[in-house]
């Protein structure tokens, strides 16, 4: 078995409402590229991908506190909001939808990545400071390598992503490459 056998890639948050307002709205370009890269990348490789969004229910039960807090609720199933970016390539990706930062809670990823034979997450997409590093966090809590894909990567606060990334660094909760790292190994690996 080779070792991108035993990797995922997780392409979280990658929502139109998540690329509404600056400074995410001027990185979404070059995000959709370096994701469709890992993706087309992933295939090659027989890399599984997961294309993890968030949505809410309207009746309040999924929402977090500071939703309930503001008594404002967003990213609803079925509004545009939750749709993917446009130009993001999903071919052949599971679709996992979650409620909180973390793409574990309330999931069943980790049962997916048991039954796949998964040891390795690789992590692309959107906010860096929360919902990336919170799944870095929790999985490497439940014994899964995380990697953060640093070039396919972007947060709203620009000024937090590069501590964060450090922090998970030097937590030994996730590592950190480049798409192009990403692609080598998993083109070698793939033989």
């Amino acid at each position: 078995m080779s070792e991108a056998a035993n990797e995922a890639l997780f392409i979280v948050d990658m929502q139109a409402g998540f690329f509404e307002d600056e400074p995410l709205a001027s990185l979404r370009a070059a995000l959709v590229e370096s994701v469709n890269r890992l993706s087309a990348a992933a295939r090659r490789a027989d890399v599984p991908v997961f294309v993890i969004t968030t949505v809410h229910s309207r009746d309040r039960s999924t929402w977090t506190l500071n939703m309930l807090d503001d008594d404002q609720g967003y990213l609803f199933s079925g509004d545009p909001t939750t749709a993917l970016v446009e130009g993001l390539e999903t071919a052949q990706a599971t679709q996992v939808e979650k409620t909180r930062d973390s793409a574990w809670f309330g999931t069943d990823l980790h049962l997916r990545l048991k039954n796949l034979g998964v040891n390795r997450v690789v992590m692309a997409g959107v906010s860096t400071h929360l919902c990336i590093a919170h799944t870095a966090r929790d999985g490497y809590a439940m014994n899964t390598r995380m990697s953060v894909v640093t070039d396919a990567v972007g947060s709203e606060r620009p000024d937090y992503e590069e501590s964060v990334l450090q922090q998970l660094v030097d937590d030994r909760q996730a590592t950190l490459e480049t798409v192009d790292e990403v692609i080598a190994r998993w083109t070698v690996a793939a033989g």
